[in-house]
């Protein structure tokens, strides 16, 4: 499996990089997760734009979602070869009324459903072309899923976003590849069910026996080099911080 970090700034777009997204790819299968601000621009530095096999939502905020409603546009309008036909997104219950709102205009004889096929995710195990998935509600505010991947023996799991909780664990067990967002910076926000810090995915990292854990989903604001530090300080494994353009063989 290769992994790419699309885009991995929390909340918001940051001067190097748009919100999250990921490229995971194998067996020439190209599954994006999430689709955040500014990350299809960004996502046509490393695949055609209408390369997509798949596409993972974790949760409807529009730092992980927003730019399906560009992507939409590109896909209906396509100038050569015709409108797409329905590409699998899989994101929670609403998805589609959620991004149809989004980009408000789109009248009763289009429908967005025309270039994606929605499916709606829920606790599960299952397959996405040559990938076997589990997805595990986590916590955080609205429904959100982190998704754990499994391709010839290999194991990447992506948080999401999401507060520390038992499912998170299980995602991570014996990954060897965690991505994981560390939104907060320990000691200094202190707020359940919202966001990790990285000594909280450090820990997480370490009680899944992990065998490298990238650090995602930090805002402008947050300081990365004291979460990288706060995740060195509880796991003894490698940590890396995400930054735009990285590539993972997994």
């Amino acid at each position: 499996m290769k992994l790419t970090v699309v885009g991995c700034s929390g909340s918001f777009p940051s001067a190097d990089s748009a919100c999250s997204s990921y490229l995971v790819e194998a067996d020439g299968f190209r599954l994006l997760l999430d689709m955040g601000n500014g990350s299809l621009g960004a996502l046509q530095r490393h695949c055609g734009l209408y390369d997509l096999d798949a596409i993972f939502l974790s949760h409807l905020h529009a730092d992980h979602c927003i730019d399906m409603c560009a992507y939409f546009v590109a896909r209906y309008y396509r100038h050569e070869g015709g409108r797409c036909g329905p590409l699998p997104v899989y994101g929670p219950e609403g998805t589609e009324q959620r991004l149809t709102t989004a980009y408000e205009d789109v009248p009763d004889e289009r429908s967005m459903s025309e270039v994606f096929d929605f499916r709606t995710l829920k606790s599960a195990s299952f397959e996405i072309g040559p990938f076997t998935v589990r997805t595990e509600r986590v916590c955080h505010p609205v429904e959100s899923y982190g998704i754990r991947v499994e391709h010839g023996g290999r194991v990447l799991a992506y948080s999401g976003d999401t507060g520390v909780c038992p499912e998170l664990g299980m995602l991570a067990e014996g990954a060897d590849l965690f991505l994981c967002e560390a939104s907060f910076t320990h000691g200094k926000e202190a707020i359940p069910d919202l966001h990790l810090n990285g000594r909280e995915a450090g820990e997480c990292a370490r009680a899944g026996g992990v065998g490298r854990l990238v650090l995602t989903h930090i805002p402008p604001w947050t300081d990365a080099a004291q979460n990288l530090a706060d995740a060195r300080a509880v796991y003894g494994g490698s940590v890396d911080l995400a930054y735009a353009g990285a590539v993972y063989e997994v």
